[in-house]
């Protein structure tokens, strides 16, 4: 199997990983220098950087790469410790450099309307693969969504299925009508997207969560819902709350859950939300 096919098929996935690269060599080693190793998030490999005791240190790290997102520059002397007895005692010395591979995040935009709009543009420029779903033509086509990799304009469920909606994947609700987001709300929330978030007053969040509760959905799938969407910093205008949401989903993406937790809240971690749908 060839590691950037896989690389390739795991950010298609939404799956993090590690790439383990020798980025110099000093002397003889049992690989060669630019020899890869790709580490999947449940500990399997592809490729190989020589095997034995440097290769299982590697690993190690990688795996720690891949918690923390944070890059390791490892460098090993294959001559200096007795440990290095199964074959690798070739005099040389190697460094390695482990970084971990994040997927592109997705972004569904389900609603083509004015603050859409703005928040594709804005999401676009912050890196994220954004994808506009409308069942208006009028609203979800090519010439008013220039920025996004995909524009679907068909009725909601008819597309659901054909979304690949992972642990990298945001969604962001804001369809025309109440019951259009209640609709995309009871499916988004069974899905293993990262964030979602719909639109609305503190009011209607209650009265869509109260419905979908009716209709069997568990209180617990909410658990993920963000709504009111948005960090809460004055916003009036589409684009001001293109850039609220975007900050939103830019701090989830980028900051460890207690310090995000901080700066953002569920629905039910939202007090005064808490207090009415309990």
């Amino acid at each position: 199997m060839d590691v950037f096919d896989e690389l390739t098929r795991l950010r298609n996935d939404g799956q993090k990983c590690a790439l383990a690269t020798i980025v110099q060599v000093r002397g003889s080693i049992p690989s060669f220098e630019s020899a890869k190793l790709l580490v999947r998030e449940d500990g399997s490999m592809v490729g190989t950087i020589g095997g034995g005791c440097v290769e299982a240190e590697v690993w190690n790290a990688a795996r720690e790469v891949i918690a923390t997102e944070k890059p390791r520059h490892m460098s090993f002397n294959l001559g200096q410790d007795a440990a290095y007895d199964n074959g690798l005692i070739c005099g040389g010395q190697l460094d390695v450099f482990v970084e971990c591979i994040s997927p592109q995040p997705a972004a569904m935009i389900f609603g083509g309307g004015h603050i859409s709009k703005s928040l594709a543009k804005v999401l676009d420029l912050a890196g994220f693969r954004v994808s506009v779903i409308d069942d208006r033509e009028a609203f979800a086509n090519r010439e008013r969504f220039p920025e996004a990799a995909e524009v679907h304009a068909e009725d909601y469920e008819a597309v659901f299925p054909k979304l690949n909606v992972n642990e990298s994947t945001y969604i962001v609700i804001v369809t025309r009508g109440h019951r259009d987001d209640m609709r995309v709300l009871k499916w988004a929330v069974t899905t293993r997207a990262r964030y979602i978030s719909m639109i609305g007053s503190k009011r209607k969040v209650i009265s869509v969560i109260k419905e979908l509760e009716k209709e069997g959905t568990p209180k617990e799938a909410f658990e993920r819902v963000y709504a009111p969407m948005g960090f809460e910093i004055g916003a009036i205008t589409p684009e001001e709350i293109a850039i609220s949401v975007g900050a939103e989903m830019v701090a989830m993406r980028r900051i460890p859950e207690g310090g995000w937790r901080t700066l953002s809240k569920s629905v039910f971690a939202d007090e005064h939300l808490s207090a009415h749908l309990k």
